[in-house]
């Protein structure tokens, strides 16, 4: 599924442009631990005797504690995606929401959090040359601070001294005077040198031989090195060069605009580009699309009544191709969404069907999740919807066999391809998730194949270009079925996006950020003998 579906209420900025308004103003234990809380009790206990109160004998330094709204959200956003199941584009807008920040200062908090989370391993390397220790030496709080705080030096065109002063002033507020005078000293130590240096010797320190240039990638472009080598077979293996991996990574760590889809039937493109004065253009490659340069969607009429959504130019696409396939008889009446979550495909394929008077099932596991698809489908016209109900996608093939003329399997993936848009994934996955989300995509779209009648269409869907995800999960089902052919995705594709849109040779599509401008979407389409 396109993580865009679930995706931030403001667009962010790509990390290295000017922010909102680049405000500045305003041991051997773990740094920031139980030493560093001894300090500042004697501090306390040395303030008192002298009766200066709650002042220290360092007294100038310490009394900048606080900081400003927007760079503490950023700091609480990196805290509560820390070793939970929590998205930052799911926690920082309800944030801003409930903290009023708003406009300016929420377009610097959304550049800060993400584009922190973004290049954390690029960041981590600096932090360790700069505070000659381990990262496991210092407290997580400390090291998201440390993370924060060079990201605005070095991603961000933040003054220098407010980059410093101002994380030094969260640091106290949040961690505590001694956790300040760490985090000072290792800024101070961070921009002493310039990004392109730092890159440099952290290439250096990933490459020392100089005979791996993935490993360095992976260091110097912010990815884990097993995502690194993935997506160098992933480009191999869908035909294109090893030589475009850097191009890919630094695409992953700018931050994308938010795009629009306007469903058909329900508003014209050209209506919600009106909709958002000025802010929008249409798509590279999808009719429904419109990409915003800025502000919030949740803005614009279309969206706040349902007849537009947040949605992913790739995502749409893919699903725009699985309607424009050629199917084999004349019927064409049922169509279904095997995993509808969160909704955004289900809204427009089932626009697409009632287009030609057709009717959309939109099924979805998880009850929570379901609830969400039944908001994504609540403007469309109940004549377009037979059914949105929860249910276990492996068992649709066998309870309703050759049902349905068209079946998109949305399938559970890592999400490598939407890492722009969720960047604390790429920390997240491990190889391990591979296992057990390939036996899942293996077994829904055996189910999808059964539950398709002859001469219907499968499209099958994710948003990771991982091949393990993709071509060999295609593979391993055909492999044991003798009754389904792939059909050539680069026509309807074309069908739909024009013939400008760069496809490859092979049948099946990949699309790319850096090529595309899209997320990293897969569509297999497969047709069942007649």
């Amino acid at each position: 599924m396109s993580a865009e579906e679930h995706g931030p209420a403001r667009s962010d900025r790509p990390e290295g442009g000017r922010g909102p308004d680049q405000r500045g103003g305003g041991s051997d234990r773990r740094e920031g631990g139980s030493d560093h809380r001894d300090a500042r009790g004697r501090e306390r206990g040395a303030a008192r005797a002298s009766g200066q109160g709650h002042r220290t004998a360092a007294a100038p330094a310490a009394r900048r504690r606080g900081t400003d709204l927007a760079r503490g959200a950023a700091f609480d956003v990196l805290r509560a995606v820390d070793g939970s199941d929590s998205y930052a584009n799911l926690v920082l807008p309800p944030m801003l929401r409930d903290r009023g920040i708003s406009g300016r200062d929420a377009a610097f908090a959304t550049e800060l959090a993400y584009g922190t989370l973004r290049l954390r391993g690029r960041y981590d390397a600096i932090i360790e040359i700069c505070a000659a220790r381990t990262l496991d030496r210092i407290e997580p709080e400390v090291l998201d601070l440390l993370r924060l705080g060079t990201h605005q030096l070095l991603g961000m065109r933040v003054p220098a001294h407010a980059a410093v002063s101002e994380t030094v002033g969260l640091a106290r507020e949040r961690t505590g005077v001694g956790s300040g005078q760490f985090v000072n000293a290792v800024l101070r130590s961070v921009g002493r040198e310039s990004l392109e240096t730092w890159l440099e010797k952290v290439g250096a320190a990933a490459d020392p031989a100089g005979t791996d240039p993935v490993a360095r990638l992976a260091a110097t472009e912010s990815h884990p090195t097993w995502v690194t080598r993935a997506l160098r077979e992933a480009l191999v293996g869908n035909g294109r060069s090893a030589e475009e991996l850097g191009d890919l990574l630094r695409a992953d760590n700018v931050a994308p605009h938010v795009t629009l889809v306007a469903r058909p039937g329900l508003i014209r493109t050209y209506d919600l580009l009106q909709q958002t004065r000025n802010a929008g253009t249409r798509g590279r490659w999808a009719s429904t699309a419109v990409v915003l340069s800025g502000g919030d969607p949740g803005g614009i009429p279309a969206i706040r009544d349902g007849l537009a959504g947040v949605q992913d130019e790739g995502s749409q696409l893919v699903t725009l191709a699985l309607a424009a396939a050629n199917l084999i008889g004349e019927r064409d009446e049922r169509w279904l969404d095997l995993c509808a979550g969160p909704g955004g495909k289900a809204a427009l394929l089932g626009m697409l069907a009632h287009e030609r008077g057709a009717r959309i099932v939109a099924n979805e596991v998880t009850p929570h999740r379901v609830r969400l698809v039944e908001h994504a489908l609540a403007s469309l016209p109940p004549e377009a919807v037979e059914e949105i109900r929860t249910g276990d996608g492996r068992a649709v093939g066998q309870d309703e066999p050759g049902s349905y003329d068209r079946v998109l399997v949305d399938a559970p993936c890592t999400g490598l391809g939407a890492l722009r848009r969720r960047p604390e994934a790429r920390w997240r996955r491990t190889p391990a998730d591979l296992s057990q989300l390939g036996a899942l995509q293996r077994e829904l779209l055996a189910s999808a194949l059964d539950a398709v009648r002859p001469g219907g269409v499968v499209g099958y869907v994710t948003c990771s270009p991982h091949l393990a995800e993709t071509q060999l999960v295609v593979k391993d089902v055909l492999r044991k079925r003798d009754d389904v052919e792939i059909l050539d995705a680069r026509s309807a594709v074309r069908r739909v996006a024009g013939n400008a849109i760069p496809l490859g040779e092979r049948h099946d599509i990949q699309l790319w950020p850096h090529v595309h401008g899209t997320d990293a979407m897969h569509l297999t389409l497969l047709r069942k003998h007649p």
